[in-house]
């Protein structure tokens, strides 16, 4: 039986993910990626899911589509697994480089 799964957001997270209000091809696209992890599908290569060293030790990010980048973290619980939501946006926006 696979434990149960919860997602969380962090607020820089909920911040970052204003910036796609107005896009709803993104937002589709970004929900579709929460909705995979949240339900504990295999991430598909082609979007390059790797774990993270530096600031986001821990975290893990993939390529939603070419430079929108989604970093998040897992983090065991007593009875389920909380996937938490740290950040979206550009490698110059999350990385600065």
């Amino acid at each position: 039986m696979m434990r149960r799964r919860r997602i969380e957001y962090t607020a820089r997270f909920k911040k970052d993910l204003k910036k796609f209000r107005h896009m709803p091809e993104k937002r589709a696209k970004i929900s579709k990626v929460i909705q995979m992890l949240g339900e504990g599908h295999q991430i598909p290569s082609s979007m390059r899911p790797h774990r993270l060293i530096g600031d986001y030790t821990g975290h893990i990010e993939l390529h939603v589509e070419g430079d929108l980048l989604l970093i998040w973290t897992e983090i065991n619980g007593n009875d389920e697994l909380v996937i938490r939501m740290t950040r979206i946006g550009s490698h110059s926006e999350l990385f600065g480089k």
